[in-house]
């Protein structure tokens, strides 16, 4: 098992980093949040550049599935 704690990804540049969900930018540095959830019994990770980005991601996922 991983230490959630660790350092693992600190050595992400620009252009290995994944996107942001929100607004597809790299999404690395001490600011990057991920979310893991399981859609369809299949572990997905969403990564963001900061709260910012998680914040609207979540609200829009909110509206969405509960109109």
């Amino acid at each position: 098992m991983v230490d959630p704690t660790s350092d693992l990804g600190e050595d992400l540049t620009e252009e290995d980093a994944p996107r942001c969900a929100w607004c597809e930018e790299p999404a690395f540095g001490v600011g990057r949040r991920v979310v893991t959830r399981v859609v369809n019994g299949q572990i997905e990770h969403v990564h963001f550049c900061g709260d910012a980005c998680r914040t609207a991601w979540q609200r829009d996922e909110r509206e969405a599935t509960h109109p």
